[in-house]
């Protein structure tokens, strides 16, 4: 949360601001560096101060809400992670951690041990083959060569020329008092495809980041591409979790790996879960981390052998409430459903996005939906223990056009679905309709009910088993249908 406070630059006036901010927002860690955010409004020898919380968390997201930068977050666009449309009250506090070698604490008083958690966490990771492997292979030098100057060679090689901070970032400089220090490593972010609207933003989201030495941030950029951190993937990190560039290597990125390696991670998708919760660098292992996964598994229960698995998954699953998330999502269930908490410890363990979605904008409309289609709550409980997504599907998108095809041209029954819930997952352009109107033209569908269980196979086991021809007939067949069907939705939104 940003608190600003407006005032001209008056230096026992802004103390006094900055001191009844702290006494409203002890939640936020403040530093000297925060003091210093100010940005021109364009009127001389007057200044603005804004003063933003250091810290920040992945935003969660109520669905009819707008990011800062105006864009609206669709709670069931797949494209969007998780943590840009969750509830915010629902992430765990962070604790201490560790900040070039300074320990920083959350002003925030710690939640206390969860009840039932005395069972140690076994790491998996004191002497692990695979963490040396991993962790150690990164050779973090500690000669420093002197910071490079304005004219310097950015990272992709070309010698930068000794141009003005106002040639180079005009609109940069145009919105924030530009410190010329700060080139080098702009220049550097800039390989990353960062441009001057993302380092505004970045500005705003956590200014301190922006005086990193670039030796230092190089180091830890390159570390974290490593281990798996795709080059692409760093500009979205960054933007996200800017104080990334503050971690340390050795006290802060290595111990946050060796954790997740200890998790029963591969190797091989630790840059992923990174990506997509870069947050997860801003808790402590010891206080945070690792009292979410013990609650997992000894209040929820899921089983210790899947949580690699849980997590990789859902990532946000480790800064998240999960206290809150699970107990409400499980009560809710029980109580609106009759599920049986084994039934729903199944839904988490093969569906986690299950303690993201929203209760009221989520939950309660899908099932609205089921029961409206003539299906009973043991119908329903069948379907989301065997299908949970089902409860991120859109309504007008996916599961009424599904079900309207399912009745119409099917010619099935719904309590067909209890048995073939998998059908609701299953697009409807690139498989149903083209499989069902496939056997159609070959006059090979069967009579009465159209069976479900052809949707199931692989296309090669379709063609086989139900179509009978080759595979290259059967693909040939759906392209044109589906160019058909483009050129209807044309012609009617013409």
């Amino acid at each position: 949360m940003a608190v600003c406070s407006v005032y001209p630059l008056n230096p026992n006036l802004l103390s006094h601001s900055l001191a009844l901010s702290l006494s409203h927002h002890s939640h936020a860690y403040w530093s000297v560096e925060s003091v210093s955010r100010i940005r021109r409004n364009g009127r001389k020898g007057s200044m603005t101060v804004r003063v933003l919380s250091t810290h920040s968390n992945a935003k969660i997201l109520n669905p009819k809400r707008k990011s800062r930068y105006g864009h609206t977050f669709s709670l069931y666009d797949t494209d969007i992670g998780l943590d840009d449309w969750l509830l915010d009250d629902e992430f765990a506090d962070p604790v201490d951690f560790e900040v070039d070698g300074k320990k920083r604490v959350n002003s925030q008083k710690k939640t206390s041990t969860r009840e039932g958690g005395q069972r140690l966490f076994n790491s998996r990771t004191s002497k692990n083959t695979r963490e040396k492997s991993m962790v150690g292979n990164f050779y973090g030098t500690k000669n420093r060569t002197k910071e490079a100057d304005s004219s310097d060679i950015n990272g992709q090689g070309k010698l930068m020329t000794g141009k003005s901070t106002e040639d180079r970032y005009p609109k940069l400089s145009e919105e924030i008092d530009l410190d010329e220090k700060w080139l080098p490593l702009l220049d550097y972010l800039s390989t990353f495809g960062l441009k001057e609207s993302h380092f505004i933003q970045i500005y705003e989201r956590h200014m301190p980041s922006l005086q990193i030495n670039v030796c230092s941030a190089r180091e830890r950029l390159e570390y974290l591409q490593s281990i798996g951190v795709k080059h692409r993937d760093i500009k979205r990190i960054l933007l996200r979790q800017p104080q990334i560039l503050e971690y340390t290597v050795e006290s802060n990125l290595k111990s946050h790996t060796a954790f997740l390696i200890g998790l029963g991670i591969p190797n091989s998708r630790i840059g992923q879960i990174i990506a997509a919760a870069p947050s997860l660098f801003s808790y402590s292992v010891e206080n945070s981390l690792k009292p979410t996964v013990r609650y997992l598994v000894e209040e929820v229960g899921i089983d210790e052998k899947n949580i690699g698995k849980v997590v990789q998954l859902s990532p946000q699953i480790l800064v998240q409430r999960i206290d809150v998330s699970w107990n409400t999502r499980y009560l809710f269930l029980s109580r609106e459903l009759g599920a049986s908490r084994d039934s729903v410890v199944k839904m988490v363990t093969k569906h986690p996005q299950l303690l993201h979605y929203s209760i009221d904008d989520g939950f309660i409309p899908r099932i609205n939906f089921l029961r409206s289609i003539g299906m009973h709550n043991g119908d329903i409980l069948k379907v989301l223990t065997s299908l949970t997504q089902v409860l991120s599907l859109s309504l007008e998108d996916n599961l009424k056009p599904k079900y309207k095809y399912l009745i119409n041209e099917l010619r099935n029954e719904v309590q067909s679905l209890t048995k073939y819930p998998t059908y609701l997952s299953l697009s409807l352009d690139q498989r149903i309709r083209p499989r069902h109107r496939f056997l159609v033209a070959l006059k090979k569908a069967p009579k009465g009910p159209f069976p479900l269980s052809s949707f199931v196979p692989t296309d090669e086991s379709f063609c086989q088993q139900w179509a009978g021809t080759s595979v290259d007939k059967y693909l040939a067949f759906r392209q044109q249908l589906l160019l058909k069907e483009f050129a209807k939705k044309y012609e009617k939104r013409g």
